[in-house]
């Protein structure tokens, strides 16, 4: 992580999107659009952990999501994706006992 930001004031809604894939870091992208079906069409689209529209990407935290203290954030797509608690970080180990039994 860093602080490191890729802003860009563009000409049209595709010049967005393709300044996304370029620089984006699929951990937290926003467009700035008075465009509500920009807006909606840009969240469906854009391949990110968390996707804003008209609001500061300060809200890609743990505690503002309800996780309680964030421990990590992955930009993954299996398991977590996006600020990680200790819920998203647990994983689980089954225990199977029997007698020879089979399944049919």
């Amino acid at each position: 992580m860093d602080y490191k930001m890729a802003v860009k004031t563009v000409k049209s809604f595709e010049d967005a999107l393709g300044h996304i894939q370029e620089h984006g870091s699929k951990h937290s992208e926003c467009i700035v659009t008075e465009d509500t079906s920009h807006a909606r069409l840009f969240t469906q689209i854009v391949d990110a952990a968390c996707v804003y529209t008209n609001v500061s990407t300060a809200f890609t935290d743990g505690a503002q999501f309800g996780l309680g203290a964030e421990i990590g954030i992955s930009t993954q797509k299996l398991h977590a994706r996006g600020p990680m608690g200790l819920e998203e970080i647990t994983s689980y180990k089954w225990i199977i006992e029997g007698d020879g039994q089979t399944r049919q």
